[in-house]
């Protein structure tokens, strides 16, 4: 399964309700467990981002429907980046 970390910056709206964010990270886990996938790491950090994420998903699409998702609440701002494993890397660098 694809592999992406997802970057996350805390909204004005995020940070007014931040005592709420435990129940939406269990919402999140929800989410990507209902759509083949799974919520791998959480992270809350310092620095340019707030939270880090890594997931697991079927697919793009799938993807793209989860990440759509968690925006449209407001609370905030992702960036995605896709990962690949040390084997993905292995054989990526070994076809070249």
């Amino acid at each position: 399964m694809p592999n992406y970390i997802l970057l996350c910056r805390y909204t004005e709206k995020g940070i007014q309700t931040i005592k709420e964010s435990p129940s939406r990270l269990d919402s999140v886990k929800d989410l990507f467990r209902s759509l083949g996938g799974q919520l791998k790491s959480f992270y809350l950090v310092t620095g340019q981002y707030d939270l880090v994420c890594v997931v697991d998903v079927p697919s793009d699409e799938v993807l793209a429907k989860a990440v759509l998702n968690i925006a449209s609440k407001g609370n905030v701002k992702t960036e995605t980046i896709r990962a690949f494993t040390e084997e993905e890397y292995r054989k990526i660098i070994g076809s070249l």
